[in-house]
């Protein structure tokens, strides 16, 4: 897959896409609350492996049941294709 950063147009339909995920700045962000740690570290287990898979890994931090994960193209500076993917297979780990 072409990594491309987004388009004025595609910033603008994030919210309609992804409508749980803050942009902020030239990042998506969202916080996931479970019912506990091992649940909060099983999400971000499947997370990893989705991410690997992509090649593309988020900046995330967890506190005891709280996963924070913060998506950005480090190498283009800015959103892209990639991100919008991650933040889809992401949500859809929740949705099951």
């Amino acid at each position: 897959m072409k990594i491309t950063l987004l388009d004025e147009n595609e910033i603008n339909l994030i919210s309609q896409r992804l409508p749980d995920w803050e942009k902020k700045g030239n990042k998506l962000i969202k916080e996931f609350k479970f019912s506990n740690f091992i649940e909060a570290f099983g999400f971000m287990t499947k997370v990893a492996i989705i991410a690997e898979g992509l090649n593309h890994h988020p900046n995330w931090e967890n506190v005891y049941n709280s996963v924070k994960i913060e998506l950005w193209t480090h190498s283009l500076n800015g959103l892209s294709n990639l991100d919008i993917q991650l933040a889809i297979s992401i949500d859809n780990l929740i949705d099951k």
